[in-house]
């Protein structure tokens, strides 16, 4: 499978992740509507933005430089990597 390299292109599927998102969210709220379960699942959307952030740009400009970022199974493939080479 090739990158996608169309402007167009991308901006649709950044609109469409969006829809998924907002859809899935309106659609927990809905089946339980409490400020308690809106928190959590905001928390819950903050942090994995946050893990997507380190797989993304904490490792490859801090913490290793000759890592390149191409997907999270690729991120998963260099965490095994690494912790398998430090031992642990």
């Amino acid at each position: 499978m090739t990158d996608i390299t169309n402007v167009r292109l991308l901006w649709i599927k950044g609109g469409i992740f969006l829809l998924i998102g907002v859809v899935a969210s309106t659609l927990l709220l809905l089946e339980s509507p409490s400020l308690k379960v809106a928190l959590l699942l905001a928390l819950a959307v903050w942090a994995f933005c946050r893990a997507y952030y380190f797989a993304f740009y904490v490792i490859e400009h801090y913490a290793d430089p000759s890592y390149r970022f191409s997907g999270l199974i690729s991120f998963m493939r260099y965490a095994c990597r690494r912790r398998t080479r430090n031992g642990r």
